[in-house]
């Protein structure tokens, strides 16, 4: 086990994480998390402000950021190279990154913003798998997380592109854990709600009516999503590929009444 520093965290495990879309919300829990056991972090987003005050805020003995958009081939090829150089290894890749630009009924969807959500939230979790398998994995194991959603398990009023393509990312994740076994271990975390910027449009003025639907009374927080992705990046969960974990305070237990 890895010693501990002054601050309380621990001095290094040794491993390093890609986490996409890292600069709040879920994926910073996530970067938080794996920072705090001992890995280090490269932290990727599309505001290099944002992405800047992550990273002090996580320690840049600890940490990197490489800013870009997430469906971008180049930035995915420079992010993979910088973390290479930088530290030598990859050996957990968090897809976090993600979008949901439209919200409405599936009849009034546009077809090319159905492709931006898809770009954004598959094919740049294909792409960046890809290029993390050729740099390190392939040769050396390692573990990959898709965060995927509540919303690609379930029909999902109005967010009905957002889980569309949340359900293919599952099923990425299926295809993925199958290809890239025995070397690397492929899962998925499905979260219902979480209190992020990200997702305030879904409780926003209306909280208490929205937590009257979960049966642990409250929404999730990115502390809980980040826990789990930090149990399936490690040894603990050294069985485990293939998986969705969904994590929604029991949600799902009301999905019939």
């Amino acid at each position: 086990m890895a010693e501990r520093a002054a601050d309380g965290r621990q001095s290094g495990t040794g491993k390093v994480a890609l986490v996409t879309g890292a600069s709040r919300g879920i994926g910073y829990g996530i970067a938080e998390a794996l920072v705090a056991r001992g890995d280090r972090v490269c932290i990727t987003g599309r505001n290099e402000d944002a992405l800047k005050d992550a990273v002090e805020r996580l320690g840049p003995d600890r940490a990197m950021g490489v800013a870009g958009k997430a469906h971008d081939p180049d930035h995915q090829a420079v992010a993979v190279e910088r973390v290479m150089e930088t530290y030598g290894r990859l050996d957990h890749l968090v897809n976090n990154a993600g979008t949901n630009p439209v919200f409405g009924p599936m009849a009034e969807l546009d077809a090319d913003v159905a492709r931006k959500v898809f770009e954004t939230n598959v094919l740049s979790a294909l792409g960046f798998a890809q290029r993390t398998w050729a740099a390190w994995q392939r040769e050396h194991g390692g573990t990959i997380v898709n965060i995927a959603s509540f919303a690609g398990v379930t029909a999902s009023p109005f967010i009905g592109a957002y889980g569309m393509s949340k359900a293919a990312m599952i099923n990425l994740t299926l295809q993925l854990a199958h290809e890239f076994a025995p070397m690397v271990r492929v899962n998925a975390l499905a979260p219902a709600v979480v209190k992020t910027k990200f997702a305030a449009a879904l409780y926003e003025g209306r909280e208490a009516e929205v937590v009257a639907r979960y049966p642990m009374g409250r929404l999730g927080a990115p502390e809980d999503i980040a826990g789990a992705a930090a149990f399936l990046t490690s040894d603990e969960s050294a069985w485990v590929t293939g998986q969705t974990l969904t994590l929604d305070g029991g949600l799902f237990l009301n999905a019939g009444v």
